[in-house]
C-alpha cells in the first residue's frame, strides 16, 4: 500500500486540532461555571460551580501537560526525558475511576522520541478497551534500545479501527484526518525512534509491543557494500 506523507503544514494543523479537541471541554465545563458563579445566589449552586471549575481546570492542566510531552517538542531537539515525568503525565490525564493505570518503568532519562512514542501508545491503549479497565505499561531495557509492553484489560476490548494501518502510514482511506492524526503522529515518532509496534488480542485483553525494529535486510543480489556479490 502507498505510504501517505504530510508536509509540515498539514501535521501541525492536524495536531493543533487534536490538542484543541482535547481540552476544549473542559475549558469550556470552566467558562459554565463562571456564568453560574456570576448568575446564582444560591451557596448550594455556587458551591457546585466552584466544584466544577476546579476539577475542569485540573484536567485542562494535565491534557496541555501531557501534550507538551506527546505531541510538542518538550525540550530541545536531542533532549532526554525522566520517565518519570511521563508517568506523571500519563497519570494526570487517563487514572481516574474508569481507567486504573500501572506503570512498571526505571526512573532514567530516555531519548524524547522513545518517550513520545510511549505516551502516544498509552493514548492508544487507553482507545482499545472503551468501557474502562486496566492498563498495564512496562518498560524494560536500556534507553537506547527499550522495549515498551502496555496491555489493555477490559469489557469490549479491541484493536482499535485501522491503528495499525495508521501506525504503518498506510491508511485505507489515502488520507488522514483530525480524528486518525494521533495513531498516524504515533507510527511518525515509532520510525524516528526506530522502533517498531505489534499488536495482540487474546479475549478481553490487547497487548501492544514496541521494540527496536529489525535493520533492514540487504537485497539478495547485493554484497554488504551494496555493490553486488
Amino acid at each position: 500500500m502507498t505510504t501517505v506523507t504530510l508536509d509540515a503544514l498539514d501535521l501541525s494543523a492536524l495536531l493543533c486540532s487534536r490538542v484543541c479537541h482535547d481540552v476544549i471541554s473542559p475549558v469550556g465545563a470552566i467558562v459554565n461555571g463562571l456564568e453560574v458563579l456570576e448568575d446564582e445566589d444560591s451557596a448550594e449552586m455556587r458551591d457546585f460551580a466552584l466544584d466544577l471549575i476546579r476539577k475542569s481546570a485540573r484536567q485542562a492542566s494535565a491534557r496541555l501537560q501531557f501534550a507538551r510531552i506527546a505531541f510538542g517538542a518538550a525540550g530541545s531537539a536531542g533532549a532526554s526525558i525522566d520517565l518519570a515525568d511521563a508517568e506523571n503525565v500519563a497519570r494526570g490525564m487517563f487514572g481516574d475511576d474508569k481507567t486504573q493505570l500501572s506503570w512498571s518503568a526505571p526512573r532514567a532519562l530516555f531519548p524524547k522520541n522513545k518517550v513520545k512514542l510511549l505516551l502516544n501508545l498509552v493514548v492508544i491503549a487507553v482507545t482499545a478497551i472503551p468501557r474502562g479497565g486496566a492498563i498495564d505499561v512496562a518498560v524494560t531495557g536500556e534507553a537506547e534500545a527499550p522495549v515498551f509492553v502496555l496491555t489493555a484489560k477490559g469489557a469490549y476490548a479491541r484493536i482499535p479501527p485501522h491503528v495499525e494501518a495508521l501506525i504503518a502510514g498506510t491508511p485505507a482511506s489515502g488520507t488522514v484526518d483530525a480524528h486518525a492524526i494521533q495513531p498516524f503522529y504515533a507510527g511518525l515518532v515509532a520510525r524516528a525512534a526506530e522502533m517498531g509496534v505489534r499488536f495482540s488480542i487474546d479475549g478481553d485483553t490487547v497487548t501492544i509491543r514496541a521494540e527496536p525494529a529489525a535493520p533492514a535486510e540487504p537485497d539478495a543480489d547485493t554484497g554488504a557494500d551494496g555493490n553486488g556479490i
